[in-house]
Order: C-alpha cells, then sequence, then structure tokens
C-alpha cells in the first residue's frame, strides 16, 4: 500500500512505499537512515526494515521510493522501473566528476553553441545508448567503490553499459545553461549523459543541478518532504 492508505503502525510492518521528495546534500542513504529513525522515535517501531528503490546522488534531488516493513521486497522490481529527470547542464567547461561535486578542470569555446544544435544532438542520443559511467561512481572495480579509486589519483576504466534513452527534450536554452527534461531507463547516469552531450556539440558540459520527477508510476507530486513526513506521522498519531 501507500503511506497515504496507512491508518496504524501495524500497516508499516505489512508494508507501506513511502515517496520522499530527497533534500540537496543527502545521499540516499541518509534519507532511509532518517525515516527508519522517525518510525522508530515517533510509533515505536524498534525494528523495522526500510530501503529505498533507485539512488539518488547527494547533488540531486526529488523522487525517492521508500519501502517500508514487507514493502521492501517490491525495491528490486521498482528499480528496474524507466526514470524521469530534470537536468541543469552548464556549456562550455568540465569537471573530473562531471558534475560540481569536483572543480572545473577545463573551459571551452561556446560560442558555435545554438538551442538549433543542442537540440540536433539531443536527437541522436534517442535509443539505445552504451554509456560510460562517471569516474566518480558507485560501480565496482575489483571490490572497491570507483569514486574511492578516482579520488585516490588512481588510472581506472569502467566499461559501457546499454542503457536507453526514450524521450530528451529542451524545457529552456540560456547560454551557459540548458535545462532538459530526461526519460531514461535504469542505470542511466545524467552526469555521463552531460558529459557526452558536450563533446557532441565540440565543447564542454557537465551537469549543474538534477532533479527526478518520476519513477515508473510514481511522481513527485505525490511525494512529501522529510519535514511533511514527520508531521504527517504526528497527525497519525494523535488520530489513535
Amino acid at each position: 500500500m501507500l503511506y497515504s492508505e496507512v491508518k496504524n503502525s501495524n500497516d508499516f510492518q505489512d508494508g507501506a512505499l513511502l515517496l520522499i521528495d530527497k533534500p540537496l546534500k543527502w545521499s540516499s542513504f541518509d534519507v532511509v537512515k532518517k525515516v527508519k529513525s522517525i518510525l522508530r522515535y515517533k510509533i515505536g517501531l524498534k525494528k523495522i526494515k526500510v530501503g529505498h528503490g533507485g539512488t539518488l546522488d547527494p547533488l540531486a534531488t526529488g523522487l525517492m521510493i521508500i519501502g517500508i516493513g514487507k514493502a521492501t521486497k517490491q525495491l528490486n522490481t521498482l528499480q528496474n522501473e524507466d526514470k524521469e529527470y530534470i537536468a541543469d547542464i552548464f556549456l562550455g567547461a568540465t569537471t573530473p566528476s562531471y558534475d560540481l561535486e569536483t572543480e572545473i578542470n577545463n573551459n571551452f569555446e561556446t560560442n558555435h553553441i545554438t538551442k538549433e544544435l543542442i537540440k540536433e544532438k539531443l536527437n541522436e542520443f534517442i535509443g539505445e545508448y552504451d554509456q560510460v559511467p562517471p569516474l566518480f561512481s558507485a560501480k565496482r572495480i575489483n571490490g572497491k567503490r570507483a569514486y574511492e579509486l578516482a579520488r585516490s589519483g588512481s588510472e581506472i576504466e569502467l566499461k559501457s553499459v546499454k542503457i536507453t534513452f526514450h524521450e530528451i527534450e529542451i524545457l529552456d536554452f540560456n547560454m551557459p545553461n540548458v535545462i532538459i527534461r530526461v526519460k531514461c531507463s535504469k542505470g542511466t547516469y545524467i552526469r555521463s549523459l552531460a558529459n557526452d552531450i558536450g563533446k557532441e556539440i565540440n565543447s564542454g558540459a557537465y551537469l549543474a543541478g538534477l532533479k527526478r520527477i518520476s519513477s515508473g508510476n510514481f511522481n513527485i507530486k505525490d511525494a512529501l518532504e522529510i519535514e511533511s513526513f514527520e508531521e504527517s506521522l504526528d497527525n497519525l498519531i494523535n488520530e489513535k
């Protein structure tokens, strides 16, 4: 059941899906930990399973599907659903992490960039695509996370992964930024898309901001902020 249908604490053990709007700079683990903490201290659920249905980077915001109780069994299936994002891409520069986690390492010419050029190149991404994950990612290489190796200065190479871009459209173009909506398959790195866009337009690009707006049939418009979730639990307790 969805969290909006929960009537009492027993419903959480039976299984509930909670939609959370992840705050900026929180890790996905931070969200899971906070939800578990709230459930423990607000309604006394000392032992309760909590997990998520798809990681978001700390510098991304938006929809996270949180499984509570027996609903955690659904999370593997939910992770396989298509995702939709709003991405703010900065044109004319690159960073090693493909986003704002690291400093700019190169600047590029941008006088030739037009909205028409961006649109033309975005259309070329539609369909199945061999995408190389960012070096600063959670991919494992010989048992270690890629970002750990990248931060230590180790030379690493990640293999490409087949993903699918279903839809990509420009929402706003105002140099040096372009805002796009992306609908894609699971496992897609929008940071890598930003970097690849920069290459395709003979310049550079990195991800300046990212918000996940949907995952499968779930939408950000139905998600709660952490504070709102905590307040709603207070209401649930008071209604007993």
